[in-house]
């Protein structure tokens, strides 16, 4: 059974790692898909793929957070796990440090600052670790004697971590550097850097540059210690460690702190190669030290790991230009499927895939229905990666076949109105006028796609406003273009659109997909939802789209009758259809 299991998900730790998350389950019950990927190591969707598994062999339950039937009980049993002992320290929960009460405030400033800072870019593997983890390694530097004194070097700081160490500072009374060094690409993350350590007393001087290249010669040779958090690749650790030693002082002894994601024991064995290759050694290592916000494929959490240098690092090779792949992205050749949770869809993820990244899927939102979350499921085979048990939703662009030999005309359903139509629409509009939406206007919004939600979904909907605020504010900050509402003379939203824009991943076509759109209970409502549609189909036209795609709920009738009126045609219908299910051997 474990070998079947872990051949069904192509799991590269085998059976010891379906052992693994059936010990996690017996000790940590109930537990979360998230729970136990810390608990094991192993990444979130593999953790939910093996759930998957063992639940159709009735060895976990249906229910979430998930517990062991009394046949997977039994299978514990005759494994030998039914033991559970947990030496864990319920201080520092197994970190090994625990922030004291003075850096409270440290804490809560650093919290304060990521709030405004530069959003992260999960396309190159950033995930910005928690405020206390900043903090906790600020703490490891001093506990290890790397501070206070001497010159820090930040090799990639999207974690801020140099203002970690100039707020600690401030809080403790002055300065526990001499000067820290952060090397990044990021213009934006340089920038804020500057900006907010100019007043905290620290001596930070940042650099930009592409880490593919060398390090600048002035830095070479000059600084004690370094800290890098580098792109989960055997590949990005090389390369980041690399630059870390050009920049140490030479000598031994000299400490690199090395943060990284949990992988599989090869994958493992590739980074541990890396770093003897460098003529480094391990002098310390913490599972699970560091947490991260929106890290959800490695459970939130990463190891941290002391380097020393040694004698033999001077005489390493050098890591020159480098030009080959860096990030996960770089290097995954396979598609995953995962299951939209609101309505079934079945979704690959990866290269080749419309979305490379589960990320990626969750921003813009599921293609059938427009929401989430989403379920990770099996690897699909490298040589059908759209398999016919689980092919994704149509794309809206139809793919193309043969030109017929007279290529029959497409309809044109909506015209721009003249000068006067759209005058005319917006004196019965009157006092509403639309413009780009930005993030004031996020609770508005948030509680208009909560209630578009209850209206498509019922009860099944997912109707929090502050979640849809949330996921709305991590679009807003990839782009604004096409968000639009309409407000009075107050500035407070009354009606809300968007539009994105998307390109179909078989023929390449570039299409606009309205997302939403919503109007309060006001006595020209219908006026201000043809301003809101109007401004929206305007905007496809600067971008130069030609084709218009909407979904809406079978039985919103309201919202249907617009579409209509603005010459959509429908084109497709979903089907749905509920069987009868099994709970406990019996008909539910």
């Amino acid at each position: 059974m474990l070998t079947e299991v872990a051949d069904a998900v192509r799991l590269q730790e085998g059976p010891p790692g379906v052992r693994s998350v059936l010990r996690a389950l017996r000790r940590l019950a109930p537990a979360s898909t998230k729970d136990l990927s810390r608990a094991t190591g192993l990444p979130v969707p593999i953790v939910a793929a093996l759930g998957n598994e063992l639940r159709r062999r009735g060895l976990v339950t249906t229910e979430r957070p998930s517990r062991l039937t009394e046949a997977g009980q039994d299978v514990v049993a005759q494994l030998g796990m039914d033991l559970s002992l947990d030496a864990t320290c319920r201080t520092c929960d197994g970190r090994e440090l625990v922030i004291p009460d003075v850096l409270d405030e440290a804490v809560r400033r650093l919290r304060a600052l990521m709030e405004s800072g530069p959003a992260a870019d999960m396309a190159i593997d950033q995930s910005h670790c928690t405020a206390e983890t900043k903090v906790r390694r600020v703490l490891a530097l001093l506990t290890a004697g790397a501070l206070p004194g001497g010159s820090l070097l930040l090799i990639g700081d999207d974690d801020l971590v140099s203002l970690a160490v100039a707020v600690v500072g401030d809080v403790l009374g002055g300065p526990i550097v001499e000067k820290v060094t952060v090397v990044d690409i990021s213009p934006e993350i340089l920038d804020y850097i500057q900006k907010v350590s100019a007043g905290l007393g620290t001596r930070v001087e940042t650099v930009r540059h592409d880490l593919r290249q060398p390090l600048p010669a002035a830095l070479h040779d000059q600084h004690d210690v370094a800290m890098t958090d580098p792109p989960y690749t055997p590949e990005g650790a090389r390369l980041f460690l690399s630059r870390a030693v050009e920049g140490l002082r030479p000598g031994p002894a000299h400490s690199i702190f090395f943060s990284f994601g949990g992988k599989s024991p090869d994958e493992m064995l590739e980074v541990q190669r890396e770093i003897m290759a460098l003529g480094l050694v391990t002098n310390g290592y913490i599972r699970n030290f560091n947490e991260y916000e929106g890290s959800g494929i490695l459970g939130g959490v990463g190891f941290f790991q002391h380097l020393l240098t040694t004698s033999s690092t001077a005489s390493a090779p050098a890591q020159g230009e480098y030009g080959g792949p860096l990030y996960t992205g770089d290097k995954r050749t396979r598609q995953r499927a995962y299951a939209c949770v609101a309505c079934g869809e079945i979704v690959p993820v990866g290269t080749g895939a419309r979305w490379t990244s589960v990320a990626a899927l969750r921003e813009d939102g599921c293609p059938r229905c427009g929401k989430g979350p989403f379920r990770p499921g099996r690897l699909l085979p490298a040589e059908q990666p759209t398999a016919a048990t689980e092919t994704p939703a149509p794309a809206p662009t139809p793919v193309k076949a043969a030109a017929p030999a007279t290529p029959t005309p497409r309809t044109t359903g909506w015209h721009p109105p003249t000068p006067e139509a759209r005058a005319a629409l917006a004196r019965r509009a009157y006092p509403y006028v639309t413009r780009q939406a930005d993030e004031r206007d996020l609770p508005a919004i948030g509680a208009f796609e909560a209630e578009i939600a209850r209206v498509s979904f019922g009860e099944d909907a997912i109707d929090d406003p502050a979640r849809w605020s949330a996921r709305l504010g991590r679009a807003m900050e990839k782009s604004k273009e096409g968000m639009i509402v309409a407000h009075g003379p107050d500035g407070e939203p009354v009606g809300w659109c968007w539009v994105s824009v998307n390109q179909n991943a078989m023929t390449g076509d570039r299409y606009a997909n309205f997302r939403s759109l919503a109007v309060s209970p006001l006595d020209n409502r219908g006026d201000v939802a043809e301003l809101l549609l109007t401004a929206g189909l305007e905007f496809c036209l600067t971008k130069g789209i030609t084709e218009v795609v909407g979904r809406v709920h079978v039985g919103n009738v309201p919202m249907r009758t617009v579409y209509r009126k603005f010459g959509f045609d429908p084109t497709s219908l979903s089907m749905k259809l509920f069987l009868p299910g099994t709970e406990s051997g019996g008909t539910r």
